[in-house]
């Protein structure tokens, strides 16, 4: 069952970014993941605005592979720099719908 990573991050300090952006999807890819997205061109369209500068969106073949890169050892020093140089939240979803109205999604 796939697996969505969303990163909202606030860059406090963008020493971090070049690097990160140039190599960490090659371990995103590693776990059997994809980048469906990775933006800063975010617009509200409903409710109060986060002070967030970046959004990505990471498609994993199971929740497991999202963790597994997550976890990576070669992934350690780049979630740290970004750890250090943002504010950021990580948030793991799957592909259900938790009113289980929609027939294409599994039943959440």
């Amino acid at each position: 069952m796939p697996a969505f990573l969303i990163a909202d991050v606030k860059i406090t300090d963008d020493k971090w970014v070049p690097e990160y952006a140039a190599a960490v999807h090659d371990i995103v890819h590693k776990h059997g993941g994809k980048y469906l997205a990775r933006s800063g061109n975010i617009e509200v369209v409903e409710g109060k605005p986060l002070e967030t500068t970046l959004i990505a969106i990471l498609q994993f073949p199971s929740t497991e592979a999202a963790r597994a890169f997550a976890n990576d050892p070669d992934y350690a020093r780049f979630a740290k720099a970004r750890q250090d140089g943002s504010d950021s939240r990580f948030q793991l979803i799957d592909d259900t719908d938790i009113a289980g109205t929609i027939p294409y999604l599994g039943k959440g």
